[in-house]
C-alpha cells in the first residue's frame, strides 16, 4: 500500500547576493519535505515571483536593491496575505528588527544561524507558528514593553488641576496661585502632588515639561 505523498513547503528565496541564493537553494533541496520555487535578487522580483509562483513561504532578506525587504513584504501580502515570511539577514538592529515583524514577519533570523534552526523555522512557520532568535526575541519583548507604558493612558488632570499646571508654567507661586484661583495654599498643594502624581514626574519643571510634550498646555 502506498504511503500518501507529503506536501511539500514551497519557498522562494529573495536575496541579493548570488552565492548565499545559490547555497541556501542547494541546503534547503536536500530536504524532504522543501521545496526551492524560485528565487529572486531584489524587492521588485520577489513581488513579481510571489504573485506568479504562489510560493507558502519567503525567505527575505532586508536590504535588496530597488525595493528593499520590507517594502516587498508588504506589497505581496495586499495581494497575496496567505503568504508567509521569514527574514533571513545580516542585521539585528531594533529599527530592522520591529519593521520587519510589523510587515509581517513570522520568523526572524541571522544569516550565521545554525541551518538546523533554519529548517526548524520553515517548518514551524508552515504550520502558523512563529520563531525568534533568542538575543532578538529579548529586544522584541524590551520593545512591546516600553510600547505598553507608552500607551498606557494617564489619568486626567482636573480642571481645577490644569489652572494650578497653566499658572505653574507662568512661574507662579503657591501663594499666587491661591490668591489667582481664590484656593488657600494648602489646597494648592494637594492639586500638585496629584499633577505630579499623574504625570509621573517629581518637580514643578518637570510637570511643566511634561505637560508640554504630552500637549496639555501650550505656552
Amino acid at each position: 500500500m502506498n504511503e500518501p505523498t507529503q506536501s511539500k513547503i514551497k519557498i522562494l528565496i529573495a536575496d541579493d547576493h548570488p552565492v548565499v541564493r545559490a547555497g541556501l537553494s542547494a541546503m534547503l533541496s536536500r530536504e524532504r519535505d522543501i521545496e526551492v520555487v524560485g528565487e529572486a535578487e531584489n524587492g521588485n522580483q520577489a513581488i513579481e515571483k510571489a504573485n506568479k509562483l504562489h510560493p507558502d513561504i519567503i525567505l527575505m532578506d532586508l536590504r535588496m536593491p530597488e525595493v528593499d525587504g520590507i517594502e516587498a513584504m508588504r506589497q505581496i501580502k495586499t495581494k497575496s496575505p496567505q503568504v508567509k515570511f521569514i527574514i533571513l539577514t545580516t542585521f539585528d538592529n531594533d529599527e530592522y528588527i520591529f519593521k520587519g515583524i510589523e510587515a509581517g514577519a513570522r520568523a526572524y533570523l541571522l544569516k550565521d544561524a545554525p541551518r538546523e534552526r533554519l529548517f526548524k523555522a520553515i517548518r514551524a512557520v508552515s504550520k502558523g507558528e512563529s520563531l525568534i532568535e533568542p538575543a532578538i526575541a529579548g529586544k522584541v519583548l524590551d520593545r512591546f514593553a516600553e510600547l505598553s507604558r507608552q500607551t498606557q493612558s494617564p489619568e486626567t488632570l482636573s480642571e481645577r488641576e490644569l489652572e494650578v499646571l497653566a499658572l505653574m508654567a507662568k512661574g507662579e507661586g503657591n501663594k499666587l496661585i491661591a490668591s489667582n484661583l481664590i484656593i488657600s495654599e494648602s489646597t494648592v498643594k494637594t492639586h500638585i502632588q496629584s499633577i505630579f502624581q499623574k504625570l509621573g514626574v517629581s518637580d514643578r519643571t518637570e510637570a511643566v515639561t511634561e505637560a508640554i510634550k504630552k500637549g496639555i498646555i501650550h505656552l
